[in-house]
């Protein structure tokens, strides 16, 4: 029968309560910063938010030599943009997750899965460089004009694909962005596929499903919540990027239907113009555009974890 020594029980039970005490700690130092940083940007933003009032979200025009600014321009690019690059980035990760766990070689499987997370490492600033000079003359010289083209006898496309071949614009930037996001949803998908239990994919095959049938039946069930978080991982990288759109979006304060024209997101506006603001009003109306940036994010943030927290509900009832 082992003897329990009390005095390495009382050490024991110190070291508990200071371990208990430093996560707690560290949980509250995170709070406090996120909460020094929303009132940080409420009170530079303040001096902008009390001048415009709603009209600031609701105004496109933004002039700084007669002092008027509106966030319309950029909040629109930064939507526009984030969703083309979700539209494409989210069905190319599955195929890639899919691939990889499903279907790959496996002398393939790990020199691809690196390749994919390499992707990731790379510099934004890179990212940027390369759309500008080897993505922007691309599209200038080949796609875009396809695109004007075709979508010319198509009411919506026809909207959507008008005026000239910049190269750079909306569309690059989102392109720019999907590529971006890209690797972060792969590899999280990848990973949550790796979790489901053999013995659940190979009752599948059993039963005479196919590798499609088994994906979509038994592995996407088992791990829609890890995918809904790696989507929205992407999303919030998507609607933070700041360098590698400010190369290839163009940078206009306006809104057009086109997505070959220029256009501009509230992060790239912030990281042209902040250097060169002059007066109170201006710097406070670009802080007021980080202050909506980051609700923005809050917002997405917010909404993926109430997603999160129903999908585990749903499926613990399920089962």
């Amino acid at each position: 029968m082992a003897i329990i020594d009390a005095r390495h029980a009382a050490r024991q039970l110190v070291y508990e309560r200071v371990f208990r005490g430093a996560t707690l700690a560290a949980a509250v130092l995170v709070l406090l910063i996120l909460g020094g940083v929303a009132l940080s940007l409420v009170k530079g933003a303040w001096p902008a938010v009390s001048h415009f009032g709603p009209k600031f979200v609701t105004t496109e025009a933004w002039n700084p030599v007669t002092d008027e600014y509106g966030a319309l321009g950029p909040i629109y690019g930064t939507l526009v943009t984030s969703t083309i690059a979700m539209l494409i980035a989210v069905p190319t990760a599955f195929g890639i997750a899919l691939f990889l766990t499903q279907l790959c070689p496996a002398v393939l499987k790990r020199p691809i899965g690196v390749a994919v997370e390499l992707l990731a490492a790379v510099p934004s600033i890179i990212f940027g460089i390369w759309g500008l000079f080897v993505l922007a003359p691309i599209l200038q010289r080949h796609v875009q004009p396809w695109l004007i083209a075709h979508a010319a006898p198509i009411p919506v496309l026809h909207a959507l694909f008008k005026g000239p071949p910049y190269g750079i614009g909306v569309l690059t930037a989102g392109l720019v962005l999907a590529i971006m996001v890209l690797p972060f949803i792969a590899a999280t998908m990848r990973d949550v596929f790796e979790t489901v239990p053999a013995m659940l994919k190979e009752s599948g095959y059993g039963l005479g499903a196919t590798t499609w049938e088994v994906m979509w039946h038994v592995v996407v069930p088992h791990s829609r919540v890890g995918i809904v978080g790696g989507v929205m991982l992407g999303l919030g990288r998507a609607l933070g990027e700041t360098m590698a759109v400010t190369f290839v979006i163009g940078n206009a304060h306006r809104i057009s239907a086109s997505l070959l024209a220029p256009g501009t997101t509230i992060s790239s506006a912030i990281a042209n113009e902040f250097t060169e603001a002059v007066g109170d009003l201006y710097t406070s109306s670009l802080i007021a555009l980080g202050l909506l940036l980051f609700l923005i994010t809050f917002t997405v943030i917010a909404l993926a974890q109430l997603m999160l927290r129903r999908l585990s509900r749903s499926a613990g009832a399920a089962t």
